[in-house]
């Protein structure tokens, strides 16, 4: 185990910054730009102590901003000076930008789990973070555009540099670039653009085979294992977005019930987990994207021609399958690879946020009682647009245990939008999403230490991000990554 250093133990008092806090400041100033350097983000990195308040470091009244990392689907053509900022519990990143697009330096005033601004000045506590970035072209719509020549670029490429492309996914893709990309990011399509339809068109024809081998056979022919599936499956495809129509269509449950099957048979191993549906959403939507227009509240099937639906049902079949490739034991019996994913969630708040950690083990509630369900549909809910309805599910742990399953109210095009970051974190994934739900939940660590037991359980099954934008998304996914980047290079930062 790492001996920690006198400066590491070092502490400050009033206003001022000891001498040991300066050294701490500059070792996370080198590490963060260091990471921030191999992600190619322009800019500069700020270290500084809070203040005042968490909630006066902006006005509650401001607009959702625009991250130098990220792509927004309702750009705005903007003749103003830009001025963004992104708050959370304990992180800001601020961003200002004038009308000529020239960089403007701003301090962040906040300090990690201290929102009325006290002095703690713990490693975990007392480090403020921020992000100058450094925009090319004033407005949102010019930066946006610089975003798209990035991507059309590499695209252009004989052959992507995949490294390059998820360097570019990770704060966000161009709506209409995103099932080429994530096809590339999967795997699924090749870097090189001369084999990549003739590979695209081969495996499109290997998935129609294997529904033909495994799906379009008589019960007869089934293990009785194999018929209690296809019943399960069956049953969980109408729970699947039930309020959008489109969803409800027949022939869209039909490949629903083809992918899962045709998946749970190829990986014995795991089979069908309920949960695994709603992992098929966005890999729908978004090759769906590519050939209706709109809102998909609006799309209609009947506009589609039998080959198009087959190859967007192929292309999801083959997207699942590579995305659950590196996470196969989160769904194998007990869920193995959730229950560590969640044992690591318990020992990273509690190295951020002691008190909300030592809050929640007072009341007794357990973190897999809440954690399991964000780790199985990777905080995907049934419930995919804002204005829907909340709805409840339930889902088999084993044969002996049952868990509701209330995740995440996310607006649809938020879910699309972090599950770029998921894909271009690929192998990484996992371990990124212990940060991501450690941002996620200390997101409410104040109104968490107000509640007891049962207002706990409650308020985790239905928090309220039913209206959130990409503000609200940013910071989450920054945040998670200002943590990834101080803990995760210490091996023992999950320790003792």
């Amino acid at each position: 185990m790492r001996k920690e250093t006198s400066e590491e133990r070092g502490t400050s008092s009033g206003g001022g910054a000891s001498p040991n806090l300066e050294w701490r400041f500059n070792q996370t100033l080198r590490n963060v730009q260091g990471l921030l350097k191999g992600r190619s983000i322009p800019g500069k990195v700020l270290l500084s102590r809070n203040s005042e308040p968490l909630n006066q470091a902006t006005s509650p009244g401001a607009s959702p901003p625009y991250f130098n990392r990220s792509f927004s689907e309702n750009d705005q053509d903007e003749d103003e000076p830009n001025d963004s900022s992104f708050e959370g519990e304990g992180w800001v990143l601020v961003q200002k930008q004038t009308r000529t697009g020239k960089l403007r330096n701003s301090k962040s005033t906040t300090s990690m789990g201290d929102s009325k601004g006290s002095n703690n000045t713990s490693p975990e506590n007392s480090t403020s973070f921020s992000v100058d970035a450094q925009r090319p072209v004033a407005g949102a719509r010019a930066t946006d555009s610089a975003r798209i020549t990035k991507f059309t670029q590499e695209l252009s490429r004989p052959a992507v540099i995949l490294e390059k492309l998820r360097e570019l996914s990770w704060s966000g893709i161009p709506p209409y670039m995103r099932p080429n990309i994530w096809r590339l990011l999967l795997g699924y399509a090749p870097p090189n653009s001369d084999r990549r339809e003739a590979v695209l068109a081969r495996k499109r024809l290997e998935y129609v085979e294997c529904v033909s081998q495994y799906y379009d056979i008589p019960d007869t022919e089934r293990t009785d294992e194999e018929i209690n599936m296809l019943r399960q499956i069956a049953v969980d495809c109408p729970r699947t977005v039930p309020d959008v129509t489109f969803f409800q269509h027949a022939q869209v449950q039909k490949s629903l019930e083809r992918i899962l099957y045709t998946w749970a048979i190829r990986h014995p191993a795991s089979g069908y987990v309920q949960g695994i549906n709603d992992l098929v959403t966005p890999f729908l939507i978004v090759f769906l994207s590519e050939h209706l227009e709109g809102g998909m509240e609006n799309w209609s099937v009947s506009n589609l021609s039998p080959q198009i639906l087959s190859n967007i049902e192929a292309d999801c079949y083959w997207c699942l399958s590579k995305f659950l490739d590196g996470m196969q034991d989160h769904y194998t019996f007990a869920q193995p690879g959730i229950q560590r994913l969640v044992f690591r969630l318990k020992e990273l708040v509690r190295r951020i946020d002691e008190p909300v950690s030592k809050h929640i083990e007072d009341q007794g509630l357990e973190f897999l009682q809440f954690a399991f369900r964000w780790f199985n549909c990777l905080m995907i809910r049934e419930v995919i647009q804002s204005f829907f309805k909340l709805k409840k599910k339930t889902i088999c742990l084993s044969s002996s245990a049952n868990l509701t399953l209330c995740t995440l109210q996310i607006p649809f095009h938020l879910v699309t939008r972090l599950w770029d970051t998921y894909l271009a974190e690929g192998d990484s994934l996992p371990e990124f999403l212990v940060y991501i739900s450690a941002s996620f939940l200390l997101t409410w660590s104040d109104k968490l230490q107000k509640l007891d037991f049962q207002e706990m359980v409650m308020f985790l099954q239905h928090l309220p991000t039913k209206n959130w934008s990409h503000h609200e998304l940013e910071m989450v996914l920054s945040r998670a990554y200002m943590w990834h980047t101080m803990f995760n290079s210490s091996p023992s930062h999950l320790a003792g």
